[in-house]
């Protein structure tokens, strides 16, 4: 074929950023890939919507049937979100024979093994680097570059929404609510910015990353996730005195055949690389046996972000596609490992707790968390001034999540504490 074409699912925000940066970049494009790659056809709701790009009407289009049935073109790129009608788009063109590439996270995270079993089915590329923090190359890293390591780790920020609220928190001693308000009048957040602030973003990317990084399929379902709308300028003060900063961090390891899988907030030490990487910014941390460390840093989202990463999906498959070497990178899930449950975790944890001021309250306390082999590292206690209460902090060493949380059960029933503010683990070892 003298021309690639190229089939957009979708006009949105991502989606013109895909199609600038095809038009602005044509030339190098057509060098890299030895042949030209044409945009020749995109899916949109509304073919009279006035827009902010420059491509000729003729090739919009509202029916779907005009990409997917289409022999003339080869690739598909779906930036369209959602799970239906998206899902059978997908597989209908990879079953019609052409390649796709993909941002979506939320499908991928669901319904990985069907779509990479449809795209091997037919020997077709299925390319999906978009799909976890935006611009920043994770996903082909990982499957290529890193192929020759056992990997063991991978930890990262993986949320924009969420390091930009708790940024500000730090930085500012904002209240929650506050920035919240403040990201969304920004962008930053959705109008339901639930997704972001309780993890679901977090853990469809982390169960993406895990599986790639792992070899062995592991699922939204999978992913223990837990949200940041318990965390308060306290917490967060509380943290910077022990020497800590507070991410939301989606966490995947790989334990003695068995993965961990996590999203949450956590404490992580001052000189930790992450610890710096503030505002809207992602950055994934990547631990192996043969590179050592190594950390993916810029930006997570974004319209010319995210679609940097798709066109760098869509030149690889059209190369492919130029020297008739496609499919030779299918899915890598070839192993089956168990996920660890959330109660078998083994990790250090903040603990902040109201209780009443008077002599023996900590003792009490520690002998609960004694008899549950939970052994103390540090302790802060303060008093809240004259109404008979104080705040006891306490980091733990090592334990079980089980053996924290049967601590907790009976310490929360004790006349002389008031309230569990709040439970954190800590990540990323020692200060």
């Amino acid at each position: 074929m003298d021309t690639i074409k190229v089939g957009l699912l979708g006009l949105g925000t991502v989606g013109t950023g895909v199609a600038k940066v095809l038009q602005n970049n044509q030339d190098s494009i057509t060098k890299k890939v030895g042949k030209p790659v044409e945009l020749a056809k995109i899916l949109v709701r509304n073919k009279d919507k006035q827009r902010n790009l420059s491509v000729p009407t003729e090739i919009l289009t509202d029916n779907p049937e005009d990409l997917l049935a289409d022999p003339e073109i080869n690739i598909i790129v779906e930036v369209m979100g959602g799970i239906q009608p998206t899902k059978d788009y997908i597989i209908k063109a990879l079953e019609n024979g052409k390649h796709v590439v993909t941002a979506n996270k939320d499908l991928l995270a669901i319904h990985g093994k069907e779509l990479f079993a449809a795209a091997e089915n037919k020997h077709n590329d299925l390319f999906f680097e978009a799909s976890v923090a935006g611009g920043i190359p994770i996903i082909r890293p990982l499957k290529e570059c890193l192929a020759g390591n056992r990997l063991e780790q991978v930890m990262g920020i993986i949320n924009g929404t969420t390091n930009y609220i708790l940024t500000k928190m730090t930085l500012e001693g904002s209240d929650f609510n506050e920035v919240l308000k403040e990201a969304q009048e920004l962008g930053y957040a959705e109008e339901d910015p639930s997704s972001d602030i309780e993890g679901f973003d977090a853990a469809r990317k982390i169960a993406i990353l895990a599986s790639v990084a792992f070899c062995t399929r592991v699922t939204f379902s999978d992913v223990f996730v837990e949200g940041i709308t318990n965390i308060t300028v306290e917490d967060i003060q509380y943290a910077k005195d022990l020497g800590y900063v507070i991410k939301l961090l989606g966490i995947a390891k790989s334990i003695n055949g068995y993965v961990e899988v996590r999203v949450h907030p956590a404490f992580i030490p001052k000189n930790h690389p992450l610890a710096t990487v503030n505002d809207a910014y992602n950055a994934i941390f990547v631990k192996g046996d043969a590179i050592g460390e190594a950390m993916f840093f810029g930006q997570g989202a974004g319209e010319l972000p995210t679609a940097s990463a798709i066109v760098g999906d869509i030149v690889a498959a059209a190369r492919d596609i130029a020297y008739g070497v496609t499919g030779r990178i299918s899915c890598t899930c070839f192993e089956d490992k168990p996920i660890i449950e959330i109660g078998k975790l083994r990790s250090e944890y903040y603990l902040r707790l109201k209780v009443a001021d008077k002599p023996g309250v900590l003792a009490s306390i520690a002998s609960v968390f004694g008899n549950h082999d939970v052994s103390i590292a540090s302790v802060l206690q303060k008093s809240m001034g004259n109404n008979g209460k104080a705040e006891i902090v306490l980091i733990t060493h090592v334990v079980t999540e089980n053996s924290v949380r049967d601590a907790l059960q009976i310490i929360g029933g004790m006349s002389i504490v008031d309230t569990i503010s709040n439970v954190i683990r800590v990540e990323g070892g020692n200060k």
